[in-house]
Formats: C-alpha cells, structure tokens, sequence
C-alpha cells in the first residue's frame, strides 16, 4: 500500500523524501570522511613506531602560536647521547640516531633534486619498519666503518634509472661528490598524510656516512627512543626527562632544552579531533533532518485523510487501534528508510570517483551504514506518530461516511 501511494504521488514523495536524503547525504559524508581520515592519519602514526618517544630540539605540537623562537637556540641532539641514554634509561628497548636533509643525487648525465637523505643509526630499523623491494637493507658492517651502502626509494629509483630494478648495485654521485652504492631499493610506500617519512623520496644510509657530509647538528638530528612492551608510556617519559636533563647538567629551576614527543599522545589528539569535527557534522545533518522530519509528517497526515474510509472500513471489521498505529508507522519509517538509502546511495557514488580520483581513500564503515538505517527508522518513527495516533482513535462511523 505505501509502494502504491508512493507511485501514484512521486512529486510529493519525492519531496517530501528529500530533506531525509540531504540529512542521511550530510551525516553519512561527514562521518565516512572523519572515519576515513582519522584510519589513515592512526595507520600513520602505527608506522612510527609503537611506544615510541622522538627526542628532538623542537616540539611536534605545531599550531599558530608555535613559539619557534623559543626551540631555535636549543642545543641540537648528538648522536652520543644515544649510549649515554641506553645506560641510565634500563625501560628502553630500542635507541636509534636518525638525522635528515635534502639534496641532489646524481647518476651519469641524470640529476634529481630534493631527494631525503636520511642518516640512521643501527636500530633504526628495528623501531621503523622499511620494506624492501630488492636487494638488502643495511648491514652491522656498514654502520660499524661507516661504508658507502645506500637504500634508494622506489620514486628516486625510477626517476633516475627509467625502472627502480635497474638502481641495484648502482654507484651514484652524492652531497659533496660523495660515491653511494646502491644495495636495496625499498618498496614503493605511496602517499600519507602526516609523511614523516618519505621513503619513497629518499636515500638511506648510515648516520656516519651522512656526517661525512654535513654537521650533525645541520641535519636535523633526532633520537627515536622505544620502551620495552612492560613499560607504561608516563614511566618511560619521565625516566627520560630525568636523564635528559643529567646528561645536559640542568639546574632544577632551568627548563628543558629538548622536548620529548610522545607519538601515543598524537593518536589521542586526532580521536579527540576526529569526535569534535563529527560534532559538527552532526549539528548540519540535524537541519536536515528535522526538515525531512516535517515533510515526512506532512505526507502522512495527507495519506491518513486519503485514506480515512479505508481506516473506518478496518476498524469496522475489527482492527485494533494497535493495529492501524502500526500501519502508519511503519509506512513512515519505511518512507524514511527510502529516502536514507537514495542519501547513501549519493555518498557511496561519491566516495568511489573520489577515490578514483586522489590519492586518499574514502570507505563507508558497516557501522556507519547501520547507523543511517537507524536514525531513518527513530525519525520515521516521530514524523509518523502523530498522524498514525490520529487514524487510530478515528470513530469507525465518521470515518466510512467521510467518503
């Protein structure tokens, strides 16, 4: 019955269907882009390293109000402080040196600018997983004498050599004229969005062979610091600021000249975000909902006087009040239902050409999908109560002779 009345009246279904579309639309897009965004930015915080503390000179935070000022004239981060930490810190299961800067790499007549060299020490590789796709990683014996060995990315590979298999085993032309061999051309890594690491782009190779090149402290040094699974992230933190602040011989009123970034706190802060941004959508989407709400309602009460013989004619013959309640009910959630399948119908076509087109993957969670098919029944439900209790308490009499 509510099929017919729909057929024989789309303009005003269509109408009325709308703003329970728009609604299910703006719900439905915003959550599946924060859910979307949020998978991603928390599989790149996974790959920095779990339980893992970035002792670096500058603070990670950012914001507008960033006082760079404040970190510029810090002491940099040597890589001597590494064994110094190792021995006064027994939480720490993995230490490594890492130091970055950019420049050109060469191959015959090919030159390639901007490409990441990073510099790392041995454990390095034990806290930062790197795939590789042929060829060898870094072995004890190239950080022990400080050897010519390089890992190349995929994107650098195929950029100067036509094809990345071609870079293996090549010698390139280095900062300063320095020769690396290339022994390992790492996987093909894609786009992410905070890039803290653009292995892709980049040439690794051990700090020693880096420093030949460029200062330590010209390059960004850093220290990656990973506790071992026991140890609680606060207890690793504040065995960390303590002996920090001994191996610079801090006074207790001075402040620290270093920042310890805690990668865990990241994930925190873009959950909290991630909800606070949902909030807002939600806030949208509820305009359109109360609008489709009304126009949901309107349709109905029209129907229940369409139809008003036809509820006289059913109680006549026995129907319940229950049982006509029910009726309209149900027409309602299922006009509701209608419209939050078209609004996600939208979306789904939405997210697969955007996803098509970029680089950044748009997916709809089950969870989000039984969501929308949930708030459509809870709004049909109260679009539809009102005029489903007014053709219940209908007087069968009144109601046949109304024809």
């Amino acid at each position: 019955m509510a099929v017919e009345e729909f057929r024989s009246n789309k303009l005003r279904t269509f109408l009325s269907l709308f703003g329970v579309t728009i609604g299910i639309f703006c719900i439905i897009s915003v959550l599946a882009t924060i859910n979307s965004l949020e998978q991603a930015i928390q599989n790149d915080i996974k790959s920095l390293g779990s339980n893992t503390v970035y002792i670096d000179k500058w603070e990670y935070d950012g914001g507008d109000d960033y006082p760079w000022w404040k970190f510029v004239n810090r002491p940099p981060i040597a890589s001597s402080e590494v064994d110094l930490l190792r021995q006064k810190v027994p939480a720490i299961q993995n230490a490594a040196f890492e130091m970055d800067m950019n420049d050109n790499v060469e191959y015959g007549n090919s030159v390639l600018s901007n490409v990441v060299y990073y510099g790392v020490s041995e454990d390095f590789f034990k806290i930062q997983e790197v795939d590789l796709y042929l060829g060898r990683s870094l072995q004890p014996n190239d950080f022990d004498h400080a050897t010519n060995a390089i890992l190349m990315g995929n994107t650098v590979a195929t950029q100067l050599f036509g094809k990345a298999e071609d870079a293996l085993d090549k010698l390139v032309k280095l900062r300063n004229g320095k020769a690396g061999r290339v022994v390992g051309i790492v996987k093909k890594q894609g786009t992410s969005i905070m890039e803290m690491w653009r292995f892709d782009d980049a040439l690794i190779m051990p700090n020693r062979s880096l420093a030949q090149m460029v200062p330590e402290k010209m390059a960004a040094p850093k220290i990656i610091v990973q506790g071992k699974p026991n140890i609680p992230m606060p207890m690793l933190l504040d065995e960390l600021n303590g002996a920090m602040r001994s191996l610079r011989k801090l006074k207790p009123a001075e402040e620290n000249n270093f920042s310890l970034n805690d990668i865990d706190s990241f994930s925190q802060f873009i959950s909290e975000l991630s909800g606070n941004v949902s909030k807002g959508g939600w806030a949208i989407a509820a305009l359109s909902l109360i609008v489709g709400m009304f126009g949901v309602a309107n349709i109905m009460f029209v129907t229940v006087r369409e139809r008003t013989p036809q509820i006289g004619l059913k109680k006549a013959i026995g129907a319940k009040r229950s049982t006509i309640l029910t009726e309209f009910l149900l027409e309602s959630a299922f006009l509701c239902i209608l419209g939050g399948l078209i609004g996600l119908l939208l979306v789904f076509i939405l997210t697969t050409i955007f996803s098509a087109v970029s680089s950044f993957p748009l997916f709809i969670a089950p969870q989000i999908v039984a969501l929308a098919i949930s708030i459509c029944i809870v709004v049909g439900m109260i679009a539809g109560i009102v005029p489903a209790s007014i053709a219940a308490r209908m007087d069968p009499v009144v109601a046949i002779r109304s024809n």
